[in-house]
């Protein structure tokens, strides 16, 4: 690690692109990063837990069939994780991936099976459409955004849901900075994971950093080491 990106880690590098952002980015590499992105989350994102002990139990909950989202949903590897968990325990679920980027949709698309399906909208075009979800939930969109890109996607997601909202994040940190750098080594070539994930950890927030940037009614809790995850209920059926 070098100096100054250990250095940088006291504080969000908001000034840090990723590679697979550029629109004119390898494709070949995009969608490598994109398959191995199912690896790398099924090690680091934690969803085991927060399927266990958060989406789960709401799930139950509504004693009927649920609708879950899952915004920005890159190339749906989490979605489809997800609703594999869901079917093994007897739940009754229409999962939906969407994101804006159709490049992202190219991958997505190839996950699709019965009960898991793929849009190329946005947060804002789903409220549009009328569309309403039980749960939303994100993995790895926070960081990408500015402020007021934050405040925008917190309020619609929440909008979108009759439940609850979960978004699941990265939280910044040296060893997590340091253990990244390392263990990505064997799934790295050919792809943006090295790179991009530093960057990714570099511009992520802190639990309290989080929970200060959305406010009440969110609540931000550490579900695993270096992960965050934001919770608010969600405002669908509000009058």
């Amino acid at each position: 690690m070098s100096r100054g990106a250990w250095r940088g880690l006291a504080h969000r590098d908001t000034g840090l692109t990723e590679l697979m952002d550029d629109p004119a980015c390898d494709p070949g590499m995009l969608a490598a990063t994109y398959r191995r992105f199912d690896v790398v989350n099924r090690a680091v994102s934690a969803w085991g837990a927060v399927y266990r002990t958060r989406l789960r139990p709401r799930l139950r909950a509504l004693d009927r069939p649920a609708r879950v989202l899952d915004l920005g949903c890159g190339g749906g590897d989490v979605v489809v994780r997800l609703a594999t968990l869901a079917a093994r325990d007897g739940l009754s679920v229409e999962w939906v991936g969407a994101d804006p980027d159709p490049r992202a949709l190219v991958s997505a698309r190839e996950r699709e099976r019965p009960g898991v399906r793929f849009v190329s909208r946005g947060s804002s075009e789903l409220l549009a459409a009328g569309e309403r979800f039980d749960i939303v939930l994100s993995n790895h969109v926070l960081h990408h955004l500015d402020p007021d890109q934050l405040r925008a996607f917190a309020d619609d997601s929440r909008a979108l849901a009759r439940s609850a909202v979960l978004h699941a994040d990265i939280a910044r940190g040296r060893l997590a900075y340091a253990l990244y750098a390392v263990g990505i080594t064997p799934l790295a070539s050919g792809t943006f994971l090295r790179t991009d994930g530093l960057r990714s950890i570099r511009r992520s927030y802190r639990a309290d950093e989080l929970a200060s940037a959305l406010g009440a009614p969110w609540r931000v809790e550490t579900p695993a080491p270096f992960r965050v995850l934001a919770l608010a209920p969600g405002t669908a059926d509000a009058p």
